[in-house]
């Protein structure tokens, strides 16, 4: 079982004016409920000794097969973040813990060129990261992306990004080498248009307009860069959707994907907590409609992405925008344009770099 060693805990920090709050986690054996005093947020930092950094993904509503997460939970808070039900594995809420207890995995570059020495690595794309956001705040510090982007240009191997986080900027040195030598593509995610809305949901992530910029920095960087509408809420995030994509177009991006808001337990319950403490008055259209969205009690992928009819016009619109704007797209339920095609093997960049002693390749 994977180890959490809390990291100077004494010495952390109020990063949020919020109390505690979480869902009751049904992995725990007891639950703490303070009834006579309030307990503000935290930040503490735990460590992993997690022996492997590469996640495999079997899910067909994904668009990759291997992920790297150099973080567990996430400072930027977003309440509809899927990640946050995992978070409950760790003996962890879902809730205001997701956002503060955060686990660092200090060795993921190391282990990660562990993996790519592996006989049965064949080269295929990594994505940064198929969970929480890999350019979180506390990157400026850790550094663990940038250090396993270090490996995936050192050993040539395909990568994809995505993100929120304008910190990615200070990574274009290593990004410039990965598309020299390998391929990059990076995915901005943008779901809400509205900087006083998207603050409400997402609170401690770069305005929706300073990502455009960061869109247009990587684009100037000739960086193959994109716009991801996930999630897309229904209610709040299609006002501004065709504005956004025109933005997203002008700055740079070279295509667009959708994905509609998923609701698994615990993350309705963190959502719509959300939604009553800072939008009261459009909560309950915006659950209605996130209701008539998706069944999220289906196991079928295809009813599960078949949506209502208000989301097929979103939908609609969306496609008929990126027509028009020459935005490549994938439409809701299809995560794939955020990935590229790893390619046949002749194709493929992937190289172990030629050390001392190392044996040389016959074929």
């Amino acid at each position: 079982m994977t180890g959490l060693i809390v990291t100077d805990a004494s010495a952390s920090t109020s990063i949020m004016p919020t109390l505690v709050s979480n869902p009751p986690n049904p992995w725990a054996t007891t639950d703490v409920t303070y009834f006579d005093e309030t307990r503000e947020t935290r930040l503490e930092i735990f460590e992993d000794d997690t022996r492997s950094i590469l996640s495999k993904n079997a899910s067909p509503s994904v668009g990759f097969e291997f992920s790297v997460n150099p973080y567990r939970g996430c400072q930027h808070a977003c309440a509809y973040c899927e990640a946050r039900r995992r978070h409950e594995l760790l003996g962890f809420g879902a809730g205001t813990d997701f956002d503060t207890k955060i686990v660092v995995k200090p060795r993921a570059a190391q282990l990660l060129r562990g993996a790519f020495e592996a006989p049965s690595w064949k080269g295929d794309v990594v994505v940064f990261s198929g969970a929480t956001d890999c350019y979180q705040p506390l990157e400026a510090s850790y550094r663990l992306t940038r250090a396993c982007l270090e490996v995936c240009a050192e050993y040539r191997n395909p990568v994809a990004i995505v993100t929120k986080g304008a910190l990615i900027e200070r990574d274009l040195d290593v990004l410039r080498r990965l598309n020299e030598e390998a391929r990059v593509t990076v995915s901005i995610s943008i779901p809400i248009f509205d900087p006083v809305a998207a603050r409400a949901i997402e609170p401690l992530v770069p305005s929706p307009q300073r990502r455009i910029s960061i869109i247009r920095k990587l684009a100037d960087a000739g960086i193959d860069v994109g716009i991801s509408i996930a999630p897309m809420i229904l209610g709040l995030g299609e006002e501004g959707m065709t504005a956004m994509l025109a933005a997203a177009k002008d700055a740079g991006a070279r295509r667009a994907v959708l994905s509609f808001l998923r609701l698994p337990s615990p993350v309705d319950h963190v959502f719509v907590e959300r939604l009553r403490e800072v939008l009261p008055l459009r909560a309950a259209k915006i659950m209605a409609r996130a209701k008539e969205t998706i069944d999220v009690s289906s196991a079928s992928l295809v009813r599960r992405e078949k949506g209502s009819r208000h989301s097929s016009v979103v939908d609609a619109l969306f496609a008929l925008t990126c027509r028009r704007l020459g935005l490549a797209y994938s439409t809701a339920g299809d995560d794939h344009a955020n990935t590229p095609n790893a390619g046949p093997m002749e194709l493929r960049t992937f190289t172990r770099p030629t050390r001392p002693g190392r044996q040389l390749r016959l074929f």
